[in-house]
């Protein structure tokens, strides 16, 4: 067997953790996260800092921002998204990311075909701003809907080269699929991934730090090139202690050889 030798080389957090800290402390917050050794952010929500601010913020701390989670009702209308793409531009985004499809807007398989058009011409809007653009699951795309799964709906109806993915590995382990057979499927589509861990067992399982759940990480990291990861956000939805949770995390992942 082969040495496990490979280490992330930047590990990155998204904000929505310890959103709370960002709401009461927002430079405050993001200083502890570089102390803590994260070398990137995602953001969701800005908390009411122009552009300009928070690309002074993040350079001052030495932090790279490669993407910000977006609302859905931003694609509502060409100005509404050009505004959005300009943001992220001004920021330093790399990606733009549709964070969530509301219910509404999910309802039935034809539904889902409507939302794959919008992210194409989404993706097309972004790629003439300079822009990368992708969507974030969650497990809502893994169920059935008439026979068939939405999340490969979405996959082969957009253009891999307008809408890539990134991929929330606790979503998509509670829905009962896995990653690897997407990557296998669908090669360079993942550039970005979340970070979260499962506890199973009980009556029903439980998001944990990372590290302390049973989420083959290092199985899925291996895979890296193949998915055409580039981005590793850690996330936890509802920590007791968002910083305790991101440093356990942070550490686990620094020390993690696959």
């Amino acid at each position: 067997m082969a040495a496990l030798s490979d280490r992330l080389d930047r590990i990155g957090v998204q904000l929505y953790t310890v959103r709370a800290e960002m709401q009461r402390d927002f430079e405050g917050t993001l200083a502890r996260v570089a102390g803590i050794g994260f070398k990137e952010v995602e953001f969701a929500g800005y908390f009411e800092r122009t552009p300009d601010q928070v690309k002074s913020i993040l350079t001052h701390l030495g932090l790279d921002a490669p993407a910000g989670h977006m609302r859905y009702e931003d694609l509502n209308d060409a100005e509404s998204w050009g505004k959005t793409l300009d943001t992220a531009n001004r920021i330093g985004h790399r990606y733009a990311i549709i964070a969530w499809t509301p219910e509404e807007a999910r309802r039935t398989m034809d539904d889902w075909k409507r939302v794959a058009e919008r992210f194409n011409w989404a993706g097309r809007r972004a790629r003439e701003a300079g822009l990368g653009f992708a969507y974030h699951n969650h497990d809502f795309e893994f169920k059935p809907l008439a026979g068939q799964i939405p999340f490969d709906l979405l996959l082969a109806e957009t253009d891999p080269e307008l809408v890539k993915i990134e991929m929330d590995l606790y979503w998509i382990t509670l829905g009962g699929f896995d990653p690897l057979q997407y990557f296998r499927k669908y090669p360079g589509r993942f550039p970005m991934v979340h970070v979260k861990d499962m506890k199973k067992g009980g009556e029903r399982p439980q998001m944990v730090d990372v590290g302390l759940g049973d989420i083959d990480f290092r199985g899925i990291f291996a895979r890296r090139d193949e998915a055409g990861i580039r981005h590793f956000f850690v996330e936890h939805d509802e920590p007791s202690d968002p910083m305790a949770s991101i440093t356990v995390s942070y550490q686990y992942l620094k020390s993690l050889k696959f």
